[in-house]
């Protein structure tokens, strides 16, 4: 008979402790990474006042319980709504990912990292407003930066080398994990309270991927990060009450997250923690698509203004062949039916069809009244998905991070057109001249969406100055927000 396994409390989990000493004493002091969590900022809150467009989005906004109004919570970006944190961090966190336009990094796990903001905003405008009202000095918005870019960097970093999805977790498991580490921080927990939060992230239920692949892909995908967000601040509130925490929580026998979900495998890590991610991280600019098909976009844009040229349409189109990587095949290939726009995103025949007949690709785009057109699963059914190795090793290349696609096509009269290939979309770090003053653009659009033109103004002297931005309270910065 086996030897029980002992009781003795073991010391916590290096990886544990690793994230929580990266928290608490790491010095963020990159102008890049500072100056690019800035323009993340503004990026991911410009994506979720798109998504108030959205009534599939709005029905999901407010308090639980209806015309509940938290005195000194939290207040929600383009709305009338003030929460509890928990709540407002789901509304936050929902709202900015329900396009699916916000920024995004890909590894061994996929991931958006701007997911994360909806824990810190609504966490450091609760704080701030509760300070003020006690006379007391409110967080800065560079302390909400820098807790963007340590909560970028933990999601990031574990990312590169660990791969959540083939064991079939969703890469929000990662939100909920740098969002308690770094709200935990926000909240004061001491060095042991912490470890505790972060082990309860761990030890935590943790979503499936069943929602973004067929036959099942559906709207949960874009308010999972809230959905995650708002978890680990409950979490870290839990911790601060002096519950307990669960030091090998990764690696205890049995029991333990690396032998229950992850096949007995410990993860690796290619660096340690800085600010790496948000330097190097991923905007989507051009595109509400899934980032694997971003390049594949660029790529019909421009064969739609050749087929323009040459007078020649859709329908003359016999085949399209689309070059790739590997994990572009697993995510976005799809044939078959779409039935909903959250199907319809994660396609990349369908984001490839659309801006080959229109000339365009926007959010509105994946609704029914556009996907019912028939040209588009016609041309759907003529795409054929081939993976590039070198593709394929240049996407997990540290130097390089591509994202590469191209596409061929060819005509029912046998001729074809020249391969159009991209490499890096307009959103990655080689393009961050070409892309930085399109993101302001997008920014600009997504205000006009909902506030008047003296609001607008009064968002953008602040967002577009970097010290102004950082010196500004986080309560008085959120208020511009306030409908």
């Amino acid at each position: 008979m086996s030897a029980p396994i002992s009781n003795v409390r073991p010391d916590p989990d290096k990886v544990l402790v690793d994230i929580v000493d990266y928290v608490l004493d790491y010095h963020v002091d990159s102008t890049l990474a500072l100056d690019t969590a800035r323009n993340c900022l503004i990026d991911t809150l410009g994506c979720g006042l798109e998504a108030l467009s959205y009534p599939a989005c709005t029905k999901l906004m407010g308090p639980i319980v209806p015309g509940t109004i938290v005195p000194n919570g939290a207040k929600v970006p383009g709305t009338q709504f003030q929460l509890d944190p928990v709540q407002a961090a789901f509304n936050i966190g929902a709202m900015i990912r329900w396009l699916d336009f916000n920024d995004t990094w890909l590894a061994a796990e996929w991931g958006h990292p701007s997911d994360n903001l909806g824990g810190i905003l609504a966490t450091a405008d609760w704080l701030s407003r509760n300070a003020v009202a006690s006379g007391k000095k409110p967080l800065t918005m560079k302390d909400v930066l820098i807790a963007m870019v340590k909560a970028h960097e933990i999601q990031g970093c574990i990312a590169l080398e660990n791969s959540f999805n083939k064991v079939g977790l969703d890469h929000v498991l990662l939100v909920k994990l740098a969002s308690t580490a770094v709200v935990g921080q926000m909240i004061g927990l001491t060095r042991d309270e912490l470890i505790n939060a972060v082990s309860l992230a761990f030890v935590d239920g943790h979503s499936l991927r069943t929602y973004r692949h067929a036959p099942n892909t559906g709207s949960r995908k874009s308010w999972a990060a809230g959905d995650a967000t708002s978890r680990a601040v409950r979490l870290a509130l839990i911790a601060k009450t002096g519950e307990m925490g669960y030091p090998s929580v990764l690696t205890a026998k049995t029991w333990g997250f690396y032998d229950v979900l992850f096949k007995g495998n410990a993860f690796k890590f290619q660096r340690p923690y800085g600010s790496y991610v948000m330097e190097n991280v991923l905007f989507k600019i051009s595109f509400p698509a899934e980032f694997h098909a971003q390049t594949a976009v660029e790529a019909a844009m421009t064969l739609h203004d050749k087929l323009e040229e040459m007078g020649r349409g859709v329908e003359d189109i016999r085949k399209i062949t689309i070059r790739t990587h590997e994990a572009a095949i697993r995510i976005i290939d799809k044939k078959g039916p779409l039935d909903n726009p959250a199907d319809r995103d994660h396609c990349i025949q369908y984001m490839v069809a659309v801006p080959l007949i229109f000339g365009r690709l926007t959010a509105a785009d994946y609704e029914d009244i556009v996907a019912k057109d028939p040209r588009i699963d016609t041309l759907r059914a003529k795409m054929e998905c081939v993976e590039d190795p070198q593709y394929t090793k240049d996407y997990f290349d540290p130097d390089k991070r591509s994202i590469a696609n191209a596409l061929t096509v060819e005509f029912n009269d046998g001729t074809k057109l020249d391969e159009i290939a991209v490499e890096y979309p307009i959103g990655h770090k080689r393009r961050r001249a070409d892309g930085i003053p399109l993101l302001v653009e997008k920014f600009k659009t997504n205000l006009a969406r909902r506030f008047p033109t003296r609001q607008q103004q009064a968002i953008l002297a602040v967002s577009l100055d970097q010290a102004k931005l950082e010196a500004m309270p986080v309560n008085e910065y959120v208020d511009l927000y306030v409908i």
